[in-house]
């Protein structure tokens, strides 16, 4: 890739209604500093509602906007039909429920000009101040170390970090050369990171580079998705083997020692207070990042749906997997 000339960049969305969504999200892309970049929203959403309402970005002078649109489409091939028309040197991949920083393209572009061996990269999942007390708990969830342990990323995961499709670069040669997604259906992001990895390429946390994950969902909306994550943990086992680590058992170690010491509670109370110091531990933190003690205490509930919800999906594909004999497992 020449470094002659500046860095071209093809934004891609999938999307599936939310019109206020995909609205602010395009919005937020008129602000952007650097101005070599395309963007390409792949829809989905039935009786092509969506697009007669973002149709006028289209007219916009910031950046060229293509609507595609095949009723139904699921998220990979979206993402698929959307880099097959990219021009950009770079596919960057993010959810249209995130808002981009004005300066994310720009630290991204002087990034890959100094590292240009880097193939594959992601950033942050930040929450931004107007977020609601929800949005923040659930984000301080998804990304504290005390809670993820870090699997999202951090300052020394180069060559190793597997982004997620909410903020996900690839080199589009590179894209190409591994026939873009797959056929998974949850956990598609990371099976395509898992891939390109293993093909030779570079990854990069790039720790600059994050975008604001409003997430519009309830309690029980984010139970069904970390759900579909741990049962998609094991199919991903499958076709990778070997990279089930101890760290993605965690939350169902937890949940299922939770559970013990609420049964043994009436002989023991000690392996509860573990529980108790731990869940203090994330209110403390949360409390103090997002300087509001509401949300403190809002993220011990969030992390505990997301632990029990994640542990649960794991069980249940567990199940069908391993004593059942359904090698596919569970539908997600």
């Amino acid at each position: 890739m020449s470094q002659d000339k500046p860095l071209y960049f093809s934004l891609i969305t999938p999307t599936f209604g939310r019109p206020d969504e995909v609205a602010e999200f395009l919005e937020s892309l008129l602000a952007q500093r650097y101005p070599h970049f395309e963007v390409i929203v792949s829809d989905g959403t039935p009786g092509d509602t969506l697009r007669p309402l973002i149709q006028h970005y289209t007219h916009n002078s910031i950046y060229p906007l293509t609507i595609l649109y095949t009723e139904y489409i699921a998220v990979s091939p979206a993402r698929n039909a959307a880099a097959a028309m990219a021009r950009g040197d770079y596919l960057i991949f993010l959810d249209s429920d995130c808002i981009i920083p004005p300066d994310y393209l720009t630290k991204l572009a002087d990034y890959l000009t100094k590292n240009p061996d880097i193939d594959l990269f992601g950033g942050p999942d930040l929450a931004a101040a107007g977020f609601t007390p929800l949005q923040k708990a659930i984000n301080f969830s998804m990304t504290s170390f005390l809670t993820t342990g870090g699997i999202r990323g951090g300052k020394h995961t180069i060559g190793t970090y597997l982004p997620r499709g909410f903020n996900m670069g690839v080199k589009r040669s590179v894209f190409q050369a591994v026939d873009g997604y797959s056929d998974f259906v949850c956990a598609e992001d990371i099976e395509l990171s898992i891939r390109i990895l293993k093909a030779g390429y570079r990854s990069a946390y790039i720790p600059q580079a994050g975008v604001y994950h409003k997430r519009r969902t309830t309690l029980t909306k984010f139970f069904t998705q970390v759900f579909r994550f741990g049962a998609a943990r094991l199919l991903l086992n499958q076709r990778h083997p070997g990279n089930l680590k101890l760290t993605h058992l965690f939350p169902l170690i937890f949940t299922t020692g939770l559970l013990f010491s609420l049964i043994l509670l009436p002989l023991t109370e000690w392996l509860l207070i573990l529980y108790v110091i731990y869940f203090s531990l994330v209110m403390i933190f949360s409390t103090l990042t997002n300087e509001s003690a509401k949300i403190g205490l809002l993220t011990v509930l969030t992390t505990l749906v997301m632990m029990a919800g994640y542990a649960y999906g794991m069980a249940r594909n567990g199940i069908e997997i391993y004593l059942k004999g359904h090698p596919k497992g569970i539908k997600l």
